[in-house]
Formats: C-alpha cells, sequence, structure tokens
C-alpha cells in the first residue's frame, strides 16, 4: 500500500500516516500538484492525501482510465477541487475532514468582522508607516460591532459557529439564508432570499460551500442591497464572491468594507483590492492553528486506515 502525501503536515501526522501503510512519500513543496503530478498519483499510488489546489477534474481522471489509486483522503472540509462524480466513475473514494475546522475558521471570521469595521488592517498600517499622529476623538471611526444584526449565508456547521459566537458574545441579532431551516440553540430568523438579507443586516458573512452551485453567489446585485455602512466578510471560497463586483462597491462606496481570507484567483491578490483602505486582507488563516491543521490531518488518516483495514471510510463525501 503506498500513500502519497501532497503537502508537508505536522510529524504527528506523518507518524500516524505511516502506522497504517506499508509506504508514506511526503511531497515536499507547498504549491498545488502540476498537470503531471496529477495524474503520477493516479496511476503510482493506492492512496493521495491532497489539499486545496490540487485540481483532480474530469480530465484528470479521463487521462488515466484504469487508476491505481482509490481513495483521496482530503485534507479540509472543502473539496470542490475534486470532481467527486468523476473520481466515482473512476472507483475513487472520496473523503474530507469535517468538523475539525469549524471553530478556527469561524474565529477568524468574527475577527475580520472586527478588523473591518473597527479598521484594525488601516490603523496597523498607519502605525507601520510612522504617520500616526496620535490620539484624538473623531480619528478613524468606525462600526461598533456590538447589538448590529449580523446576515450568515450558509447556515452549517462554521456558519451557526459564527451566528453563536455573535449573539453570545456580541449581543447580536441573528439572520440567515440556508436550503432549510435550521434548529438552533439561539434565536435566529431566517430570511427568504439572499438579496433580502443583504439588504437587511449591518454583517454579511459567506459560509457557504465552494462549487459551481455557488459560483459569484454574492454579485453586484447581492453588494447593491447591502447597507452603505455594512461590512461583507468571506472565510468559505474565494470565487463564490464576485471580485470585480466587490471592488467595484468598494471604490463606489456602496459598502463601508470588507475582510477577507479567500481570493477568486487565489493566491493572486488584485492589485485594485490590496490599494484599497476599505478591505481587510488574510492569507488564507482560516484554520492556521497547529492544534487543528493536527486534528484536520489525524481525521484524514481515520479515512485511510479504515480504507486500508477494508472498512467503510467515517467521512465519505
Amino acid at each position: 500500500m503506498r500513500i502519497w502525501v501532497t503537502r508537508p503536515l505536522p510529524d504527528v501526522v506523518v507518524d500516524a500516516a505511516r502506522a497504517c501503510a506499508g509506504e508514506v512519500v511526503v511531497r515536499t513543496e507547498t504549491l498545488p500538484l502540476s498537470h503531471e503530478e496529477l495524474r503520477a498519483c493516479l496511476r503510482d499510488y493506492d492512496v493521495v492525501l491532497p489539499t486545496l489546489g490540487d485540481m483532480f477534474s474530469a480530465e484528470v481522471f479521463a487521462d488515466v482510465p484504469s487508476s491505481r489509486c482509490k481513495l483521496l483522503a482530503n485534507f479540509g472540509v472543502g473539496y470542490n477541487h475534486i470532481d467527486v462524480a468523476a473520481a466515482s466513475a473512476a472507483g475513487v473514494v472520496v473523503t474530507n475532514t469535517p468538523g475539525a475546522v469549524t471553530d478556527a475558521t469561524a474565529d477568524i471570521g468574527v475577527m475580520l468582522m472586527l478588523m473591518s469595521a473597527r479598521r484594525a488592517g488601516e490603523g496597523e498600517r498607519m502605525v507601520r508607516a510612522g504617520v500616526w499622529p496620535g490620539w484624538h476623538p473623531t480619528q478613524m471611526l468606525g462600526l461598533h460591532m456590538s447589538g448590529k444584526r449580523v446576515g450568515i449565508v450558509g447556515m452549517g456547521r462554521i456558519g451557526q459557529a459564527i451566528a453563536r459566537r455573535c449573539h453570545f458574545g456580541f449581543g447580536m441579532d441573528v439572520a440567515y439564508v440556508s436550503r432549510s431551516p435550521k434548529v438552533l440553540g439561539f434565536p435566529a430568523e431566517r430570511l427568504e432570499d439572499l438579496t433580502t438579507l443583504a439588504a437587511a443586516v449591518d454583517f454579511l458573512v459567506v459560509a457557504v460551500p465552494g462549487g459551481a452551485e455557488t459560483h459569484h453567489l454574492i454579485d453586484g446585485a447581492v453588494l447593491g442591497a447591502m447597507q452603505p455602512h455594512a461590512h461583507l466578510v468571506n472565510i468559505a471560497r474565494g470565487d463564490v464572491v464576485d471580485e470585480e463586483a466587490l471592488v467595484a462597491a468598494l471604490q463606489a462606496r456602496q459598502i463601508a468594507g470588507a475582510g477577507l481570507d479567500v481570493y477568486e484567483f487565489e493566491p493572486h491578490v488584485s492589485e485594485a483590492l490590496m490599494t484599497l483602505e476599505t478591505v481587510t486582507l488574510l492569507p488564507h488563516l482560516g484554520t492556521a492553528a497547529l492544534e487543528v491543521r493536527t486534528a484536520m490531518g489525524l481525521m484524514a488518516v481515520d479515512n485511510i486506515a479504515a480504507f486500508v483495514a477494508g472498512k467503510d471510510v467515517p467521512n465519505a463525501v
């Protein structure tokens, strides 16, 4: 049994993988797999542990009609970089790591809400540039977050964790859109459509899965419905937000600000976004804590161990 890990992972994760298989090869590069590597790993390994950016498209599977690989144990909850239907047709099981990322990603979401509303990035740049003139009563006035209304786009695990923090931590009213009503441990209003939600909240937080169904879900119409003092936060997938429309909305001051941890053409960030003081930019830090990345890796290894033992994998997608 040969396993290929496509990126460096915490040592404890690699050790756990080696404990359940004969040979584990860890790729040392941190960039996504190349076209050649995508095809080679399907030909040469029984199990692959891929992650964000490793684009296992239908074309990749078509180029390897007799795939030796039978399991893609994805490192991460999102798997829109894998064509699951094509994988299934090729006899390849796909798993992910739900739950392990929830709290860490929710924390980043709330942090971006605060940073955007209170102009934290802009303020830090001022201090670092040595141009802060000192405190005065009307300097860098932002939006007070406590008691405001937050709109959650996608009330899954992460959306609920963000909403819970907003309600209990900041006394915020919660509204949301989702495919179905949710039974929650706090008051929340489900609105009928996204545009109505956008118009009714002070913060619009995007927490939906990536993929064709949510591509450009946050478009010019949604951004145009938001109130001028409102802030957009995206911790989902970059292409859920139409980045060109977001830049236009920020430049026209249709909205007050945005906090982004993901980007439509990641890792490329548009020059227009980088020049805007009203947007907070993070380098995809959603799960960037050692404990969280370790938990994600061990969950992926649990899927591998079950597969190697001939058992049902616990987190099939």
